[in-house]
């Protein structure tokens, strides 16, 4: 447990999205189970649209992590006024460079900020493995659609349009000729460069885990499902992976000896990879938890499993059962693809919320909405996640239910 008034400074809270909203509640009340008293900073906006996480905190200010050194440099104003923090932690994406910019400038456990800031501009983190001897798509970062074409020219397609910093699956897409590069292009957020990298062929997993001692401890690896390009919508997890167990454990050597080279070694990850005929190709790395409910998952397939307050546990020198940490059920999701269109009627979802084994279903549209082309987890319309016994009985029981909903259009 923590000592008296041991403080943790939770840096960037939540969106205002249901699942960051769970995803931080979850975090706050393994601090409050460890006795920490709690200082949450956001951006002044978000703060008044998630007036219910503010709530489970002890104090809350107005602080922009969007913005380089802001949060640094509010964090050593509070210290200099007699506020002291023992532990810096938060779990938004955007806000991972601001936590380790903070933790750095308070001396506390965190991650190198530099090495924060490669992992989160895609091609640098690129570069910095296939540095290290780790298999990477080739890839190019280029300004606009003379030199993607350029690029395209002189390798081997197909290729992935997607931007340098972004998270979701947000404006990615799958390009097999020259002739689709403008419709990716259009798919893109904003001006800025982006990247063209080689499609890798081969299914898509991710590893999850949290750092213990400076180590990272890989506690699951999750299969998916995707639908089909142009676009890389995530249509199912399962925990633990359907690998075989020489597979899985090749995976995780190769994800402890990324995060290692990258000089990552505190709190959460969450590395997303490729299983293919030269092995492991790894994708994008984030020091944070994963998105996708992932985090109440993997509470039921690691029964006790308290993933947050593994981090506080490390910081604060408290005992952790490593051997503990495996998976010892199964979990799987499905999120709902219904065909594009005006919901007319939604059938069957009331049987499903009833099931026992579900963990936790939601649905974002209601008759009379306008369910749009699936193309990121902004399209997202509803979840359906379960627990069972086995890896297996879960996917086919999520399955299962996923057939029982049935969305009219007209």
């Amino acid at each position: 447990m923590a000592e008296a008034d041991s403080r943790l400074l939770f840096v960037g809270g939540a969106g205002d999205a249901t699942l960051a909203v769970d995803v931080v509640t979850t975090a706050l009340e393994q601090a409050r189970k460890r006795g920490l008293r709690v200082h949450l900073t956001n951006q002044e906006a978000t703060l008044a649209a998630t007036p219910s996480v503010s709530a489970q905190a002890d104090a809350v200010s107005a602080v922009d992590f969007s913005v380089l050194g802001e949060s640094a440099a509010w964090a050593r104003g509070r210290l200099a006024a007699g506020e002291g923090f023992d532990i810096v932690f938060g779990v938004r994406e955007m806000a991972q460079v601001a936590v380790a910019e903070t933790a750095d400038a308070l001396g506390l456990p965190g991650n190198p900020p530099h090495a924060v800031h490669r992992v989160r501009t895609k091609d640098e983190a690129r570069a910095h493995l296939a540095a290290a001897g780790f298999p990477q798509p080739g890839f190019s970062v280029v300004a606009d659609e003379a030199e993607a074409r350029a690029f395209l020219a002189g390798s081997t397609g197909p290729w992935v349009v997607k931007p340098r910093d972004a998270m979701g699956s947000e404006g990615v897409t799958r390009v097999d000729s020259a002739d689709d590069l403008a419709a990716a292009l259009r798919f893109l957020p904003g001006g800025d460069p982006f990247i063209v990298e080689e499609f890798i062929e081969g299914p898509e997993y991710s590893a999850e885990g949290v750092f213990l001692d400076g180590v990272p401890h890989v506690l699951a690896l999750t299969s998916k499902e995707l639908l089909p390009p142009p676009h890389f919508f995530e249509t199912e997890y399962v925990i633990p992976a359907l690998l075989p167990e020489d597979t899985a454990g090749e995976i995780e050597r190769q994800v402890v000896a990324a995060l290692t080279a990258l000089e990552l070694r505190f709190g959460q990850f969450h590395v997303e990879l490729w299983w293919t005929r030269r092995g492991v190709v790894l994708g994008e790395v984030h020091v944070r938890n994963a998105g996708g409910w992932i985090h109440r998952m993997l509470a039921h397939v690691i029964p006790g499993l308290e993933w947050f307050g593994l981090v506080y546990d490390d910081v604060l020198g408290n005992p952790v059962d490593r051997a503990a940490l495996r998976p010892r059920r199964g979990s799987a999701i499905r999120f709902l693809t219904p065909p594009p269109g005006r919901l007319v009627a939604i059938e069957g979802w009331e049987e499903v919320m009833a099931h026992p084994a579900v963990i936790h279903a939601e649905l974002a549209v209601s008759p009379g909405d306008v369910v749009a082309p699936h193309h990121s987890v902004e399209n997202r319309v509803g979840h359906i996640a379960v627990g069972a016994d086995t890896p297996e009985e879960a996917q086919a029981l999520a399955r299962k239910l996923e057939s029982q909903v049935r969305f009219v259009t007209g």
